[in-house]
């Protein structure tokens, strides 16, 4: 059965480094793959307006998933806006919008980041793409302290 499955959710996170530094663990290719992409020997970023990031990985039962984002606005240091196409098994299975804020707060950085998605068959769960997106902005705060 077709089904299709609407949600918006917004994470925040404050890391103890400033603006540019945050930012630059987005525009960095080696970088970003260590938090992002840490296990994806194929992982790809074209940081720039128009440019493309692709991630792939695999389902618990082997199959391949492939997430192709498109930049769409970028503002060094504060906002950073891309769509993202999820593929399972060669099927769409999502399609969102993402918007990444870069708020200085102190001496640091308050992350604002806020994601719209369209599900597409039950491919995908919103629980699922909160969880795995919490997980990597905790990895990219790890990333910046060094921990």
């Amino acid at each position: 059965m077709n089904t299709v499955k609407h949600s918006t959710f917004t994470l925040e996170r404050t890391y103890a480094a400033p603006p540019a530094r945050v930012f630059a663990a987005w525009a960095d290719r080696d970088t970003k793959a260590k938090w992002y992409a840490a296990h994806d020997t194929d992982y790809t970023l074209d940081f720039r307006v128009g440019g493309t990031e692709a991630t792939h990985g695999q389902t618990d039962d082997g199959a391949r998933i492939v997430a192709t984002s498109v930049y769409r606005d970028i503002r060094a240091d504060e906002r950073i806006v891309y769509t993202t196409l999820l593929h399972g098994r060669d099927v769409l299975a999502t399609v969102s919008v993402t918007t990444v804020e870069f708020v200085p707060e102190g001496t640091g950085t308050h992350l604002v980041l806020t994601e719209q998605d369209t599900f597409l068959d039950d491919q995908e769960l919103p629980d699922w793409r909160q969880q795995g997106t919490r997980d990597w902005l905790d990895a990219l705060g790890r990333e910046i302290t060094g921990a």
